[in-house]
């Protein structure tokens, strides 16, 4: 197996998608922030605010727009005029758990504009919230399914 994004003198080259055909392409990914114990409960007792304002609907709105912008940060990641991004969060115990879900018809695949997605709603929460603590971790982002293209792939026990 090859890696994609090197050609034949080993050089770092974006992937050639013309011969490719377009179809309908999904992608969702996750990301969980842990809070402190303390931090979880001041949260839902104020509302999932902080002294910044609206924790989970700030982190939403910033998801979207680095979903939309991921070719802008990730080298060889090709423009994509996004059709659908939603991004959902939950608080899950001590964790807040943002699911993001990304769509679009075209000849390459969303799985890292669902992952860029997901992991800057999770730094977006981390800003939201520092005041209140910084023993936040942030972790376990990972790419959950994706479908559309030449290959199909579903994470172990994920359920999206």
């Amino acid at each position: 197996m090859a890696f994609s994004h090197i050609d034949e003198h080993a050089r770092p080259s974006m992937v050639d998608v013309g011969d490719k055909t377009a179809t309908r392409r999904t992608a969702v990914a996750e990301s969980r922030v842990r809070f402190p114990a303390a931090v979880a409960a001041r949260l839902r007792e104020s509302g999932l605010r902080s002294p910044k304002g609206p924790v989970f609907d700030t982190a939403i709105i910033a998801g979207v727009m680095a979903a939309k912008r991921t070719h802008e940060l990730i080298p060889f990641c090709h423009p994509l005029g996004i059709e659908n991004c939603k991004i959902l969060i939950d608080l899950d115990g001590d964790d807040a758990v943002i699911r993001c879900t990304v769509s679009v018809h075209h000849k390459t695949g969303v799985e890292m504009e669902a992952l860029t997605g997901a992991s800057v709603a999770a730094l977006t929460i981390y800003d939201m919230c520092k005041a209140l603590s910084h023993d936040m971790i942030i972790g376990d982002t990972r790419l959950l399914s994706k479908d559309g293209g030449k290959s199909g792939f579903t994470a172990a026990a994920a359920s999206p």
